[in-house]
């Protein structure tokens, strides 16, 4: 009963997509949705950029682990991109009327940038694609028993299908119905556990007061550390082609700034739903919340709940993460196929031969995300990997070239070779006690403004 019902919900879910497809006539139909979207549209498609299996899975899992001081990344680093986003770049950025973000460079640095900024914003993707992937694959496992990579496989077919066909109109359609029923089977959820607990006042007496640390102890050690889990969503997602499509699929620029902020404040507040759960869980049924803690929020909601709470929490959020996923893949394939492939043939093609091109770029991030999510399955870990490298290579060309008039094509790309050759060797090299975006970031930051200086200087002599 469960099985067929949540199937007929994903086909439903599909077929709403398909049929939102229809406006897709051009490339930027594809990609930007024809910049038509309203605030109700717009506010949803950027509350569901990252509000799937990391914020429900992973957030609650490493919530249970360590408490609040173990997911400031994400729900509270992701609720600072999108504030940051809508205060500083939102509007600049909407007035371009840019198609990517990867033409940003183009436009401010020249088509050299362009080409070594999409090369190192399109990858990052591929973990979180997978992260989606291995989420739905957790999913299928717990309801159906199916192998974990035969999961992620169908999966990744079924989300690839509707992608290719959907492009951000589907996207946005699906995200706006798709935020309303995951919230409300969130809360529903939520409601049914506490009463069964006793009330919410019960399970928060029986909580360690450490659960709910939010500031580092104050040594630097620490320190650094809580900074770079702000960091890691909060700065390292601002300069990504999933937000920036999101937010520039807007009516307007007014609109596309204050879908940032209410998106924030409503992923900040729902975001909180499953970590609650995650407590209720441990409270009712402590010997269950062991093992691989990704997978106690689906068991419990299985073994404990009726088939109607079921339903709606497993096929909502099966919905949901399909749309972040959706979204993930247009991302990197727009940049691949606008930023990558068509400088490279000399832009000689037409609008239609654009729009099959990043269809084909879409299956293209299907298979390397699908054969990635079989080789890892930690959710939080991939999320967090996928936004480490767009910091340390993007962030300070994309920042000071919005807002320091003297940053020059040289100095950007300087910026984002040093980032990425800095985050290699305190990655994998040279342990320096701190997160290793941390040393990277400052020395991007650096090489931008050296760079930029000694280009002019060169120029003048």
């Amino acid at each position: 009963m469960l099985l067929a019902s949540i199937i007929g919900y994903l086909i439903l879910t599909v077929l709403i997509g398909y049929w939102a497809a229809r406006r897709v006539k051009t490339s930027g139909d594809f990609m930007l949705a024809g910049r038509s979207l309203p605030l109700l549209l717009s506010s949803s498609a950027l509350f569901a950029t990252w509000f799937g299996s990391e914020t429900v899975f992973g957030a609650s899992s490493e919530f249970l682990k360590g408490g609040l001081y173990a997911v400031i990344e994400d729900p509270f680093g992701a609720a600072l991109c999108l504030i940051l986003f809508g205060l500083f770049f939102a509007r600049k950025l909407y007035n371009m009327n840019l198609l990517t973000l990867g033409d940003y460079f183009e436009v401010r640095y020249g088509a050299r940038t362009e080409l070594l900024a999409s090369a190192f914003m399109a990858p990052p993707y591929m973990g979180y694609i997978a992260a989606q992937l291995v989420a739905m694959a957790l999913i299928l496992n717990v309801v159906s028993g199916i192998d974990i990579w035969v999961g992620v496989v169908g999966s990744a077919a079924v989300v690839t299908f509707y992608t290719y066909v959907g492009g951000m109109w589907a996207i946005s359609i699906t995200d706006f119905i798709q935020s309303i029923i995951i919230i409300l089977g969130l809360i529903l959820l939520a409601v049914v556990l506490a009463d069964k607990a006793g009330g919410a006042s019960v399970v928060f007496q029986e909580v360690h007061p450490d659960t709910f640390r939010f500031f580092p102890r104050g040594e630097w050690k620490d320190v650094t550390a809580w900074l770079a889990a702000w960091s890691v969503l909060g700065l390292g997602s601002i300069p990504s082609q999933d937000v920036f499509q999101r937010a520039m699929s807007s009516g307007s620029a007014n609109t596309a700034v204050r879908s940032c902020y209410y998106a924030a404040i409503l992923y900040l507040t729902v975001a909180m739903l499953p970590l609650f759960i995650s407590l209720c869980t441990k409270h009712l049924y402590p010997g269950e919340v062991t093992g691989d803690t990704q997978l106690t929020l689906p068991i419990m909601v299985l073994q404990h709940t009726g088939t109607g709470v079921q339903v709606l929490f497993f096929g909502s959020l099966l919905s949901a993460i399909m749309s972040t996923t959706s979204s993930a893949m247009l991302a990197p394939a727009s940049i691949f196929s606008e930023n990558l492939v068509r400088p490279l043939l000399k832009r000689k093609l037409d609008d239609k031969q654009m729009l099959w091109l990043t269809r084909g770029s879409v299956l293209l991030f299907s298979i390397m995300a699908t054969i990635m999510a079989c080789l890892r399955t930690n959710i939080y870990e991939l999320v967090g990997e996928s936004s480490v490298l767009s910091m340390v290579t993007l962030l300070a060309p994309l920042v000071f070239g919005i807002y320091w008039k003297r940053a020059t094509a040289f100095g950007a790309m300087l910026s984002m070779v040093a980032g990425f050759c800095a985050w290699l060797v305190f990655e994998f090299v040279v342990d320096v006690g701190i997160h290793s975006l941390v040393p990277a970031t400052a020395l991007s930051v650096v090489a931008l403004v050296t760079g930029s200086l000694l280009s002019r200087a060169i120029r003048r002599a």
